[in-house]
């Protein structure tokens, strides 16, 4: 029988703290913006980007102390899986959730942290400016179509 990866025969909650966070593609993109229209709960990214964000490797910067400094990060945990449809639909925590596969680029298929941004799949593509140039206010002036 052939090798099942953990994200075919595990769900998210059954995953160690190393598979769960292995999972992470590295994509960056759940540190856009986000807006929220709260009549149909839809999600609207921004090109905002947080600040802590480093945009070479696109690790947080202070990824241990991040909700603390930015109080509306979220910590993802599998026990919140149901609240994920904020996710981008590329996010691995999500397809995992919704059955899906992973996409070539993520780096647990292709062995390579890098493929995610030569796929054209990191928040490189779509941010422009940084939380700290541009009023939350002015957040809406920033929707990606």
């Amino acid at each position: 029988m052939a090798h099942q990866v953990f994200w075919r025969s595990k769900s998210l909650q059954e995953m160690s703290s190393d598979e769960w966070e292995s999972l992470c593609d590295g994509c960056s993109l759940c540190c856009l913006h986000k807006l929220e229209d709260e009549e149909t709960n839809e999600v609207y990214y921004t090109s905002v980007v947080c600040h802590l964000l480093d945009m070479e490797t696109l690790f947080c910067t202070k990824y241990e102390e991040r909700c603390s400094l930015v109080p509306q990060c979220v910590k993802l945990r599998p026990e919140d899986v149901k609240e994920f449809h904020w996710l981008p639909p590329t996010c691995a925590y999500r397809l995992v959730h919704e059955g899906k596969d992973l996409h070539d680029w993520h780096p647990l298929i292709s062995g390579r942290r890098e493929s995610v941004k030569e796929a054209g799949a990191s928040v490189l593509t779509w941010f422009e400016v940084t939380d700290d140039q541009v009023e939350e206010d002015d957040y809406i002036d920033y929707l990606i179509q």
